[in-house]
């Protein structure tokens, strides 16, 4: 453990916080414990002295805590990776931070970002060159399949190399594991053996889970047939344990007895993520809502095989704008490339961040608040006391290292403020920021600098054609010439938004605006053509009182509806 860790001296804040990565961390312990030590006199002491902030002395006295603690990820490299890729690491690094925090950063973790990569390739991409080529390696290990770009050993290869950038991209403490290297290097051959031995226990959790046609020829070994090089779903003809052994018909008829270690077989993957789990000693792993039962099936395979299954819980999906689940095959996700185009990625992990039990849509419209929520807990950050700044979810987005300061300009302003400029470029936002901000530049304020760039796009493209003005009423047109009076009666260099905000707000208490969010809903509604905006006083400050008046008046008049 480093003396600088984030994560160090934060136990008894840990033991009682309730922000979900922790309460994952401390079932994660309750599991260690009840898994690792024998008696109750051992899981006593070490509750003690972990609760008394000295995991280190718990690991030192008791031999059965010494082992590290595995956390696990997996991988599907059949193609790019994608947000539930993101979505998966990212929450699960947090429960292992939270871990770190509960046990004072002494109790070693590793994080397994596992690559399925000896799965049979089953279907050619539509976007990929070469797809004859491609087509007729189907069937094949995805590290079989040749690189239709060329760039790669194979196509699995070469997706991992992707992967891996992905991951690297964003900064994640990992290691990578191929499922291809673990069969072949013999990582999973004693797991691979006990699972020979336990053949008839698996398939009794196994069978009962399947349909009768898939009953009939299921085997939970799949051997690599010898002749073609394809992953083969035959059934296991006969079993040599003392051997270590399974015979099977190949694709032309030839029996073949085959060992089920050295990668001459991968196994299906239910039992497949059992055997992981037993072979590499997974003590935490997370799995989405639609894998509850997969989760179950496999738990008992992985006690057959002599493991103890990993803590996790099952997070709810990604609904789109209207309510449904994500789809690759409907194209209605919001891909990580897409919200970074309009978005921080901090503003993502926020995101993601938030109450994952719990279905969120993705979709454009959640980015801007998003974003402005990541700055107010930003912004909140500084003046909170320990146990609730690890409370605080970017406390977890920044792995206990939050900056002190972001931006000095909400989002959403940035955003009104492209809308009723209707700004090209971020030399026009800047020439509004310097007014307000008359020190700040691009280089003193970068990541304002960023924001400014992620306003203009979301503008250009999600706002833009969709502006709608309205014209006022009698009473929202008095108001809004009222207000113009109020502004040009200040000093014409105020900047203070909570002054404007004042008159802005005596303005909709003056014309009897009930209720008040009336009067806000008028001004955003008629000035800026949009539902909802930031603190009209931010804004206007932001603006420049001049041109905030002569908005006003053109608002009154009905010439911004015309």
């Amino acid at each position: 453990m480093s003396d600088t860790s984030p994560f160090a001296g934060l136990s008894t804040e840990a033991l009682n916080a309730r922000a979900w990565p922790f309460e994952q961390a401390r079932n994660l312990l309750a599991r260690l414990l009840k898994s690792r030590l024998e008696s109750d006199e051992d899981r006593d002491l070490a509750s003690t002295l972990i609760h008394a902030g000295k995991t280190d002395e718990a690991l030192a006295t008791l031999p059965g805590m010494q082992r590290e603690v595995i956390f696990e990820t997996g991988y599907g490299p059949s193609g790019l990776p994608h947000i539930g890729t993101f979505n998966e690491v990212l929450r699960t690094t947090m429960v292992r931070n939270a871990f770190r925090a509960l046990t004072g950063d002494h109790w070693p973790t590793r994080l397994y970002c596992f690559s399925d990569d000896m799965d049979g390739f089953r279907k050619v991409p539509e976007n990929v060159p070469n797809r004859e080529q491609m087509a007729e390696d189907l069937g094949k290990p995805l590290t079989e399949v040749r690189d239709p770009f060329g760039d790669g050993e194979s196509f699995g290869r070469a997706n991992n190399a992707r992967l891996r950038a992905f991951l690297d991209q964003y900064g994640f403490e990992y290691e990578f594991l191929s499922a291809t290297d673990c069969y072949r290097s013999g990582r999973f051959d004693a797991t691979l053996l006990k699972a020979l031995e336990r053949f008839d226990d698996i398939q009794a959790i196994m069978l009962p889970t399947l349909g009768p046609d898939r009953r009939a020829t299921y085997s939970p070994f799949l051997p690599i047939s010898p002749t073609t090089g394809r992953v083969l779903q035959v059934p296991t003809l006969e079993r040599n344990v003392e051997a270590g052994t399974i015979v099977f018909e190949d694709e032309d008829g030839t029996r073949v007895e085959t060992p089920v270690t050295g990668g001459r077989v991968k196994m299906q993957w239910k039992p497949d993520w059992a055997m992981r789990w037993a072979a590499l000693g997974v003590d935490y792993e997370m799995a989405g809502k639609d894998l509850i039962e997969s989760v179950k099936v496999s738990s008992r395979i992985c006690r057959v095989l002599g493991g103890t299954p990993p803590e996790g819980f099952n997070f709810e999906l990604f609904l789109d704008g209207e309510g449904r689940k994500i789809s690759k095959s409907l194209g209605n996700g919001l891909s990580i490339e897409e919200w970074l185009h309009y978005g921080t990625p901090e503003s993502l992990a926020f995101y993601i961040y938030a109450s994952p039990k719990s279905a969120k849509k993705l979709h454009f419209d959640v980015i801007p608040r998003a974003v402005d929520d990541y700055l107010g807990q930003i912004d909140a950050y500084r003046d909170q006391e320990i146990d609730k700044r690890i409370e605080n979810p970017v406390w977890h987005v920044h792995e206990g290292k939050p900056p002190a300061s972001v931006s000095p300009v909400p989002f959403s302003l940035l955003l009104n403020l492209a809308s009723v400029a209707n700004a090209t470029d971020k030399d026009a936002l800047w020439a509004y920021i310097s007014r307000y901000l008359p020190e700040a530049t691009p280089q003193t304020e970068p990541t304002l600098d960023k924001l400014a760039g992620y306003a203009l796009n979301y503008y250009q493209d999600r706002v833009r054609a969709s502006k709608v003005f309205r014209a006022p009423t009698e009473k929202e047109a008095a108001a809004f010439r009222d207000l113009a009076d109020r502004l040009r009666a200040l000093p014409a260099d105020t900047t203070e938004g909570e002054i404007i905000q004042n008159e802005v707000y005596a303005v909709g208490k003056e014309h009897a605006f009930e209720p008040l969010r009336a009067w806000f809903g008028a001004l955003y509604e008629v000035l800026l053509g949009a539902s909802q905006g930031p603190r009209f006083g931010s804004f206007a400050a932001i603006y420049g009182l001049d041109r905030t008046i002569d908005l006003l008046e053109s608002g009154a008049k009905g010439d911004l509806a015309a």
